[in-house]
């Protein structure tokens, strides 16, 4: 069986975080989901468990970091092309998200951009010519 992945992350408006995953593609688990969280699906393996401050606060003795003044952690997707990682971060931008918080990265055969969600947290997003990186990682160790 795959190992599944779920990214806790607080959020101060639960039904703003839920449209914003709905508006990039993520689909609501009603099994896992009430008026304090709610479970966001990426894909088979991965999980975004939006949670209100209350409920997050039941998990952890720690405070709650803004995520728009520090990074308590950085998400990164892969992609399938270019273009998806483009189009992502437009989806991203459109529904209330921010394009864009830190450089984007172009390697020729390495591309990536990022977003912020209406709480700040960052997700990257990136696609790698699996091909051409082991080829550049091999004329790198023969140097």
């Amino acid at each position: 069986m795959s190992k599944l992945v779920f990214i806790n992350l607080p959020v101060s408006d639960l039904d703003r975080a839920n449209a914003f995953y709905e508006a990039i593609g993520a689909t609501r688990n009603p099994q896992f989901s009430d008026h304090t969280a709610a479970c966001m699906v990426i894909s088979e393996t991965i999980h975004v468990m939006l949670l209100t401050h209350d409920k997050f606060r039941q998990f952890t003795p720690k405070k709650i970091a803004d995520a728009r003044e520090t990074t308590e952690v950085l998400i990164c997707l892969s992609a399938g092309s270019r273009e998806e990682v483009d189009a992502t971060v437009a989806k991203a931008a459109g529904a209330g998200g921010r394009a864009d918080p830190g450089p984007q990265q172009d390697y020729g055969f390495m591309y990536g951009r990022s977003f912020e969600d209406p709480d700040g947290h960052i997700w990257e997003v990136m696609w790698m010519d699996l091909e051409a990186a082991k080829a550049a990682m091999c004329d790198t160790a023969n140097a």
